[in-house]
């Protein structure tokens, strides 16, 4: 079997009075792609800081591809690549020279052909000598990102990489993202937009209030969600909602002309379907909506005004 590309057991964190994290235990398997998420304050960005070596954990250890962060560290932070949530930069070099700096750390003789791979994917090459502080805060995101990666490490970790920037980035970003994935680099990422952690991770870690809530593929998560919803558009006014649609918990919308129905995912839709076009008047449209990771957010955490952003019919 290969060697865990992180693992973490019983990680304890003390602020003074505030254990940020609480005995986590957690495996990544190498060349996996997965997704940690948590409302803010869950404790994600110190389990990050703890794994790059630029926090001191309280308890427990944390290894990158079986090189304790602590003991060997030199090792272990060879293997990694963060990118951070600050935007960070030395104001007095330009792209290149920053990427060369970055890669005389970890000891890369010849950086040459990965900025150049790094410049043109995040489509910084036309920045190559431009100073960092003239980049604008979607450019000095970029150039993180490429710090990350110049010195081509094995293991990457994203904390909240795509917070506050352009849709353009977002899809290079995470079309690099999957290009690094199929070659083999194992990817950990923390973000508050759901969607992308549900389209891109095969696997979602969920921390709350320091403990580790949940640790599952994706699919068995969504799976946890025992209904689906049915949004009816209609073409006039419902004047009252039929009693025989009272099982399916109704809503009625009348700004929208809409009905919302709970569907048991258990139960066959065409049982609800045929309910629903004989009991209600002529039907504009009709989408049915699965479940999706927010549902299983909310449940596991019982976080509602922090919650990770998601896009939902209406909203």
């Amino acid at each position: 079997m290969s060697v865990p590309a992180i693992e973490i057991h019983a990680l304890h964190k003390q602020y003074g009075a505030i254990t940020a994290l609480h005995g986590v235990d957690l495996t990544i398997p190498s060349g996996s792609l997965y997704a940690l998420l948590g409302p803010n304050g869950a404790g994600k960005s110190t389990l990050i800081n703890i794994m790059a070596g630029v926090v001191n954990k309280t308890a427990g250890s944390v290894r990158v591809l079986g090189h304790d962060t602590v003991s060997d560290y030199r090792a272990a932070r060879s293997l990694l690549g963060v990118v951070p949530q600050e935007i960070a930069f030395d104001p007095f070099f330009t792209v290149e020279e920053s990427l060369r700096i970055h890669a005389g750390y970890f000891g890369v003789r010849d950086p040459g052909p990965q900025i150049a791979f790094l410049l043109d994917a995040l489509a910084l090459a036309d920045k190559r000598h431009a100073n960092t502080r003239q980049l604008s805060g979607g450019m000095k995101r970029r150039l993180l990102i490429a710090k990350a990666l110049v010195h081509k490490p094995r293991v990457l970790v994203l904390d909240e990489p795509t917070a506050g920037v352009d849709v353009e980035l977002r899809q290079q970003l995470w079309t690099l993202v999957r290009q690094l994935h199929a070659e083999g680099t194992t990817v950990l990422l923390t973000t508050h937009y759901l969607e992308e952690a549900e389209s891109l991770c095969e696997r979602i870690a969920i921390l709350d209030h320091g403990r580790l809530v949940a640790d599952h593929a994706t699919a068995e998560l969504l799976n946890r969600i025992s209904h689906k919803l049915i949004y009816v558009q209609l073409a006039e006014d419902l004047a009252a909602i039929p009693p025989a649609l009272a099982p399916f918990d109704p809503t009625w919308d009348s700004e929208r002309r809409r009905l919302r129905l709970t569907v048991s995912r258990r139960e066959p839709v065409a049982t609800a379907l045929e309910i629903i076009r004989t009991q209600l008047p002529e039907i504009r449209d009709l989408q049915t909506v699965e479940p999706r990771l927010e549902d299983v957010f909310r449940q596991l955490t019982n976080s509602h005004g922090d919650t990770p952003t998601s896009h939902q019919p209406g909203r």
